[in-house]
């Protein structure tokens, strides 16, 4: 019997096919499914808003970074673009917990020698409040091209208005 068995195991391999062809079992195809992988071309991306008001940034960022690369749909490629549109709005509004206001520091270099500047979160958001979500958001995407293409994906503006209508995008909440 455990002979039976092993012939059907190896029939069914692809390096043993045609092997055991005149076997009294003959081989056996048990490929029901084949792997797809996702292209640019065929990635069936959507148009997502989400409302930034009274949300936590970091946790905020990381749902965003997930839609962006499109880990949440079932035909994730990890080499390709396949992630969605993800338009932010009211970026200004968002919410860090603690001391993170005064304590977090946003530093960025000119390029000359002593030329590191430093922002607090309090002051990067008078400056650039959009720059808080895009900030965190670049941070959890891969740090590579393919990052930077699927971060051109995201749109974060100041209040709630934005120009992305004609595409109807659909509201998302995250919990």
């Amino acid at each position: 019997m455990a002979w039976v068995v092993n012939i059907r195991l190896l029939s069914s391999h692809p390096q043993f096919l045609g092997e055991f062809e005149h076997s009294k079992h003959g081989a056996v195809d048990t490929l029901s499914y084949k792997t797809v992988s996702i292209n640019k071309e065929n990635a069936d991306k959507k148009w997502l808003l989400v409302d930034a008001e009274g949300q936590t940034l970091g946790r905020l960022a990381s749902e965003v970074a997930k839609h962006l690369r499109g880990k949440h749909k079932p035909n994730f490629t990890p080499h390709a673009d396949c992630g969605d549109y993800v338009i932010v709005v009211n970026a200004e509004k968002v919410v860090l917990t603690g001391n993170k206001w005064d304590q977090k520091e946003y530093i960025r270099y000119t390029g000359y020698p002593g030329g590191q500047r430093t922002r607090t979160a309090k002051e990067q958001l008078k400056r650039k409040p959009f720059a808080l979500v895009e900030d965190a958001v670049r941070g959890m995407l891969p740090k590579n091209s393919l990052g930077r293409e699927m971060f051109r994906n995201l749109h974060v503006y100041v209040g709630p208005d934005h120009k992305h209508e004609a595409q109807q995008p659909e509201q998302i909440k995250f919990a």
